[in-house]
């Protein structure tokens, strides 16, 4: 996203430090990127017609759920409904949609003319000032539409304030979760999104292209993501992660503080993701600079393997644990975990994504939720070898009405991993 995050990404706490020296490497000696260009000049932005379906989706969900309106504070889902494109801070700026009629955004008096530049639906704006309770704002469009005998959907991310001082301001309202709104809405993707999706991962793959042959002996992980990060924004992609791990590390699914150095024989494990009109892409390949051991060749397979068995068990109609019980039942077999225990696959096989990288729901045990055209997931059944090395694929499939389609082509072989 091109604002400020509302929480670090995953790789976000592990990788800042390696972030400021990529950024440091960058500035020291720019790549030559004279072979690569703008991948994006082609991107349809999310239009106003497909806004209004988004929300009359809500509102019919909304009936079926029995709620009078959904709260939503900045972030995707604000993004997702009304275009506006904010942060979060301890002064509230928030969405009500509505069961029927345009939705009202709520923000500070001096923020107005600054959220109206992204507002992309038509809505009211209602204003509160430095003294004044915005909980209160937002109970007054609930009583002026005659909304507050109805049930008040939360967005799962709102924070607790918003939550309370509603329930303050509004004593007796019933405050539930937005999920089967907000979740029905986002988590089937159309065909505009799974076109941007598409793209975004388009420039990750190419962006990998161009970076894996640029790896030599002696690099940091840190300076292997400055390459990928530099040939993303050439690409036209807002890069989000560059994760390089090297030979130990690479056995941490989100690596680790110490700084290690590519060598012959090492294994090299990157996870990397981008943006598009606000929409991610998220590819893993792994590969070993030099010569690889027949161990690092047999655990590259099986991984290849696990990851096709994925993508086959993802049918609709199917539970998405299933799907990862199957890869870990086919681990299992090879002699890993059981479970989620080392050596084998320490995480779940997916996760879902769109506008953020990890959106519900996940392929993980227990999932009951059915696999539905327009999901969208990642495919990433890796294995990890404490002490020595790890391997783990990853690519991206939607679920259409005949199974699941990639958004990138998983790699054949190690020796061919981009």
């Amino acid at each position: 996203m091109s604002l400020p995050a509302i929480q670090p990404s995953r790789r976000l706490v592990l990788g800042g430090a390696a972030a400021l020296l990529a950024t440091t490497i960058v500035r020291a000696a720019e790549p030559d990127l004279a072979g690569l260009s703008d991948m994006t000049t082609r991107a349809v932005p999310i239009g106003r017609e497909e806004r209004a379906a988004r929300l009359a989706r809500a509102q019919a969900l909304m009936r079926a759920n029995g709620m009078g309106a959904v709260l939503i504070e900045p972030g995707a889902s604000l993004t997702y409904f009304t275009g506006v494109e904010w942060w979060r801070s301890e002064r509230l700026t928030a969405a009500i949609l509505p069961v029927e009629g345009e939705a009202c955004i709520v923000t500070p008096f001096f923020e107005e003319p600054s959220v109206r530049q992204t507002l992309a639906i038509p809505a009211e704006v209602r204003v509160w000032q430095e003294d004044a309770d915005p909980l209160r704002v937002v109970a007054g469009f609930l009583r002026d539409r005659k909304l507050t005998a109805r049930a008040m959907g939360i967005e799962e991310s709102a924070r607790f304030f918003a939550f309370d001082g509603l329930a303050h301001a509004l004593p007796g309202i019933r405050l539930v979760s937005a999920n089967p709104v907000v979740r029905g809405c986002r988590m089937i993707k159309s065909p505009a999104e799974i076109a941007l999706m598409r793209l975004a991962t388009d420039v990750t793959v190419a962006a990998y292209r161009w970076t894996h042959p640029r790896v030599e002996t002696g690099m940091t992980g840190a300076q292997i993501g400055a390459l990928m990060n530099a040939a993303t924004k050439r690409l036209g992609g807002a890069p989000e992660f560059a994760l390089a791990l090297i030979g130990p590390a690479s056995a941490l699914p989100h690596g680790s503080r110490e700084v290690v150095r590519v060598a012959d024989g090492q294994t090299v494990l990157m996870d990397c993701g981008c943006t598009v009109e606000g929409y991610q892409s998220d590819v893993s390949r792994t590969w070993v600079h030099g010569t690889a051991t027949a161990e690092q060749r047999r655990v590259w397979d099986q991984v290849r393997r696990g990851q096709a068995l994925a993508f086959r068990t993802a049918q609709v109609g199917v539970a998405a644990g299933a799907v990862d019980d199957a890869v870990r039942h086919f681990y299992e077999r090879l002699g890993y975990g059981p479970g989620y225990r080392l050596p084998g696959l320490s995480h779940r096989t997916g996760h879902g994504i769109g506008m953020d990288g990890h959106e519900p729901v996940n392929l993980v045990h227990g999932e009951a939720t059915r696999l539905a055209p327009g999901m969208c997931f990642s495919d990433e059944p890796g294995l990890y070898l404490s002490g020595k090395f790890g391997v783990r694929l990853e690519d991206c499939f939607h679920m259409t009405a005949g199974g699941p389609a990639w958004f990138s082509t998983p790699p054949a072989s190690l020796d061919r991993p981009v």
